[in-house]
């Protein structure tokens, strides 16, 4: 006589899938979607029931820009969404210190679960990770989809050294500090070759900027990228001297990423 399980231990585990989002969340246009992600991720995003997200009503937008294209298994009204606490997507959780097991229960009962930031790659100069290292602990197969991450797309536009590199985040917000960590980077990249990227956001991006071009040396490279993949995008990588002599205005609708090096 067959049985049939009976509690959560028996049951297959779901699959955490990392779920790209476009790059134009909080400006006036949005991108075409079939232009900008593959169609496998669309599909396997289509059929998720299951989210953690920084915040649901922007997911849930961004799933009926989805539905347009592939219509979703179940409603909008049914998705199960969870949010991430505020201090995790407003703070971060690369440290370490938030416990995100709780947020997998449905993947412990067999369901697939979707994670997802408000742009780009979750966990990904984004919140996400403690989700991430939570399913490895509990078990639960982790799957990455493709689609657009700004700092890799920055890096390879930038014409700055791509084999080795390092992601620092943000600088800090105090003129001074920042000013100081500049320095600090750009002695760095200049010493090992290795190209310093960071990112900031829009309402930051032209301070940003002018603090770089203020305390960078003449001859060291900068490369700026803002809306990437949006019409209004820019991308320019050119020595500090150049910069100076003429500036090229950013997307301030959306973050920068900036590369420096040699």
């Amino acid at each position: 006589m067959s049985t049939t399980p009976t509690n959560t231990a028996q049951r297959p585990k779901g699959r955490l899938y990392l779920v790209p989002a476009p790059l134009d969340f909080g400006c006036d246009s949005e991108v075409n979607l079939q232009n900008t992600m593959p169609w496998g991720t669309l599909t396997v995003a289509a059929q998720l029931q299951y989210w953690v997200c920084e915040n649901a009503k922007s997911a849930r937008a961004y799933l009926k820009r989805v539905n347009e294209i592939t219509p979703l298994s179940s409603t909008i009204q049914t998705l199960h969404i969870q949010e991430l606490p505020r201090e995790v997507h407003k703070k971060g959780d690369h440290t370490g210190n938030f416990d995100a097991r709780h947020l997998l229960a449905p993947a412990l009962e067999g369901h697939d679960v979707g994670l997802v930031s408000e742009a780009g790659m979750p966990a990904v100069a984004d919140p996400g990770s403690s989700v991430v290292r939570a399913a490895h602990d509990l078990g639960i197969e982790v799957i990455p989809l493709t689609g657009p991450v700004s700092l890799l797309l920055a890096l390879a536009a930038s014409g700055l050294n791509g084999q080795n590199f390092a992601f620092v985040g943000y600088l800090p917000q105090d003129g001074a500090e920042r000013s100081q960590r500049i320095k600090e980077l750009e002695s760095l990249a200049l010493k090992t070759g290795q190209t310093q990227l960071f990112i900031e956001t829009p309402y930051r991006n032209a301070a940003m900027l002018q603090s770089l071009l203020h305390t960078l040396q003449h001859n060291t490279r900068l490369a700026v990228c803002s809306g990437l993949t949006l019409e209004r995008g820019v991308c320019r990588s050119d020595t500090i001297k150049n910069w100076r002599q003429k500036t090229s205005p950013l997307n301030n609708a959306t973050p920068a990423v900036f590369a420096l090096g040699r």
